[in-house]
């Protein structure tokens, strides 16, 4: 069967055997004659290091994930102490962290040196963006981040014991809910520099609020179960180490999407106490 991964196509033939070495085939001894190949020339080619390389590992995604990690926590140290009185930093921090996110994410070949570029810029923002929360309302942040590694640990747990799984209908669903929720979020932004739930946009009208928030909450953490599905195939199916930085930036995208959602939701609820 074809594989439809543009990676495992170019390194899987047809029939979904392994190119041991070699992509060229020998010359054809003569004009309508079968080509012929030496006891030397097959020991050459068996003897020759494999293209595919080293695949990636569960350990590969696990090193990544810490490096971008601490990439992310260095960015919001300066972003919470240089670049949170800078909005028009902060912004940029936003719009390049997202550019960086999309173009990361639709590209077919890795770059890591992208990607480590955006767990800084993301952390920048995150970091400005904390302490703006911090200062409106105490203690939300600490709470975020507890709330956030807490929601990962959970759905680790949940995946490695079988009782969550990528199934094609959970698939489904929360593709569908996902992109019905970047529309209303979107839709939210537009409304909130209207003055809309006093520039929270939908998240502060009403009950709606909290339920559009709750929502939030609920598709970031479950996003963690495709996160988990996506690197398990891929160490499966014998993907290139390189690919493990495209699994550890999947995770570090989630946990961001996470923290921010509870960030939010948080500061509603103390809000409206």
């Amino acid at each position: 069967m074809n594989s439809r991964n543009p990676v495992l196509a170019r390194e899987f033939g047809p029939n979904g055997e392994a190119y041991a070495g070699f992509h060229e085939r020998p010359a054809a001894a003569g004009a309508g004659a079968a080509a012929t190949v030496g006891a030397d020339t097959l020991r050459e080619m068996y003897d020759r290091p494999s293209t595919l390389g080293r695949s990636m590992t569960i350990d590969d995604v696990v090193m990544k994930t810490g490096m971008l990690f601490a990439l992310l926590v260095g960015g919001a140290v300066i972003g919470w102490y240089v670049v949170a009185d800078r909005p028009a930093v902060m912004l940029g921090a936003l719009f390049a962290g997202l550019a960086l996110g999309l173009f990361i994410s639709f590209k077919r070949t890795t770059n890591p040196a992208l990607i480590m570029t955006y767990a800084v810029v993301e952390g920048v923002f995150l970091g400005a963006i904390s302490r703006y929360y911090n200062a409106a309302f105490d203690g939300v942040v600490q709470q975020a981040v507890l709330g956030t590694l807490v929601a990962f640990g959970v759905m680790l747990l949940a995946y490695r014991s079988g009782r969550l799984r990528a199934t094609p209908a959970f698939v489904k669903f929360m593709s569908i809910a996902m992109i019905s929720y970047l529309v209303i979020a979107l839709a939210s932004l537009v409304s909130s520099f209207m003055g809309v739930g006093a520039g929270w946009g939908f998240y502060g009208v009403g009950g709606l609020g909290i339920l559009l928030c709750l929502a939030g909450v609920g598709l970031a953490t479950f996003s963690l179960i495709l996160d988990f599905d996506s690197i398990e195939r891929g160490v499966a199916a014998g993907l290139p180490e390189r690919e493990s930085w495209r699994g550890a930036f999947g995770l570090v995208v989630s946990l961001v999407w996470l923290y921010l959602e509870l960030l939010r939701l948080l500061a509603i609820l103390q809000g409206r106490d």
